[in-house]
């Protein structure tokens, strides 16, 4: 399913200092929020229209509508748990188109902290791309406001979690982990506004310890560099604040403890 930019632009004012990359990427937030509501009716029909055959939709006989009425009257709200069979199933090995018409990439997890199970949710490999755009939005816009971040590099501590594989065989793993081991990530373009202190390898270490004691001692080194500092959750940030407390002054000689 791609989003496109196919809404008519609007005149707006950007910054000086905005690149023609910013432009785009604000132009794009400004065309898919100017109208939402015509965005997500095209977005649905683009859903229904590409799974029609799943086993999940047919059972509601939309019988080829896509419109926002039939679906709302037709499709019931569920739960996990109501569908918590059909990923089953998935999970298992059935590659049926169960739930989507695409073949099924990977189970992305949530944290569990709701009821103490982590859920799997099945993705496709679009969904990265959709994912990747995403993230691409963030720095044009605090760009509008806070000028010259492509003058130095973050210090940002990314970590990833540990992953599992279901039966079939497919990975299962946290968002942000399925994010940092894609090739998306790693072969990323240069981009002046996302230049990390953090080696991919630090980033992308198993062991949270290490990863956590060489991001913040290449964060050291650099320091003159350093133009912000931060975490994808302020739960990161605060790990990393406690962190260079424990540590104290032995930073030079501070090895991980034993095991």
């Amino acid at each position: 399913m791609a989003i496109g930019n196919e809404l008519p632009p609007s005149p707006l004012a950007f910054p000086a200092t905005c690149d023609d990359k910013n432009a785009k990427a604000l132009q794009f937030i400004e065309n898919m929020t100017r109208n939402p509501g015509s965005v997500q009716e095209r977005v649905l029909a683009e859903i229904l229209g590409q799974n029609a055959q799943t086993e999940y939709l047919k059972q509601f006989q939309l019988n080829g509508a896509t419109d926002r009425d039939t679906f709302k009257s037709k499709v019931p709200v569920v739960s996990y748990d109501d569908l918590k069979p059909y990923i089953e199933r998935i999970a298992n090995g059935d590659r049926s188109p169960i739930l989507c018409a695409h073949p099924i990439a990977e189970f992305l997890t949530s944290s569990g902290t709701s009821a103490g199970e982590r859920k799997l949710m099945p993705t496709i490999h679009e969904e990265m791309e959709r994912r990747q755009l995403l993230y691409s939005l963030l720095m044009p816009v605090m760009n509008q406001y806070v000028p010259g971040l492509d003058k130095g590099k973050a210090l940002l501590f990314l970590f990833i979690k540990a992953e599992t594989k279901t039966p079939s065989g497919l990975v299962a793993r946290p968002v942000l982990t399925s994010y940092y081991k894609s090739e998306h990530f790693k072969n990323r373009p240069y981009d002046p506004y996302n230049v990390y202190t953090s080696p991919d390898e630090a980033i992308l270490c198993p062991d949270s310890f290490q990863s956590m004691y060489t991001q913040m001692l290449c964060g050291l080194i650099m320091r003159h560099d350093v133009l912000r500092v931060g975490a994808v959750f302020a739960s990161g940030l605060l790990r990393a604040i406690r962190f260079s407390s424990s540590i104290g002054p032995n930073w030079p000689t501070t090895s991980p403890p034993e095991p």
